[in-house]
């Protein structure tokens, strides 16, 4: 496989409750094919805590998210030790192409993982954690910290800020 290729797909259908975007596959998730892979990354136990799925999922169950009504899609799609590898250009062009595809399947929520990123790709100059002020057609979009075991942040806090988004979405309902 070259650097941009590996087997990683979105998991993507209309009107979902949220699309989750990381940054970009990681090493682990571009040798496995599947999203958040790396044993490190919290994805999979965040959002069982913040109470998106009933289980714990493993990375290779990945698919069953949409029946939870979650998707996973990315910025970028090339494979990086670190997310801080990927240039301005390829973030930018990621956010376009995001939006696209958001317009296209139109979740109640995008949730991007990520404040630098999103800053980068969306040409922001500040953003704040949380709901923002714009949306993609229908589509709330919101700034979650990203998961990577990378981020200092505690499990609580990400619990927390996930969890914010799950209680949005269940009073917003469709």
């Amino acid at each position: 496989m070259t650097a941009l290729e590996h087997d990683i797909t979105d998991i993507l259908a209309p009107a979902l409750r949220v699309v989750f975007c990381g940054i970009n596959p990681g090493k682990s998730s571009a040798h496995t094919g599947f999203h958040f892979a790396h044993p490190g990354n919290r994805f999979w136990k965040v959002i069982w805590h913040a109470g998106f799925t009933d289980r714990l999922l493993k990375p290779e169950e990945e698919r069953t998210l949409l029946d939870t009504g979650c998707g996973i899609t990315m910025l970028v799609e090339r494979p990086t030790v670190q997310a801080n590898e990927l240039k301005g250009t390829e973030l930018r062009e990621g956010g376009r192409q995001l939006a696209d595809k958001i317009l296209t399947y139109q979740p109640q929520a995008l949730a991007v993982l990520g404040k630098d990123a999103f800053k980068k790709a969306f040409g922001l100059p500040k953003v704040e954690w949380g709901r923002q002020h714009i949306t993609i057609g229908t589509t709330e979009v919101w700034v979650l910290p990203n998961p990577s075991g990378l981020n200092r942040a505690s499990l609580e806090k990400m619990v927390e800020a996930y969890s914010e988004l799950d209680r949005a979405l269940a009073t917003r309902g469709r």
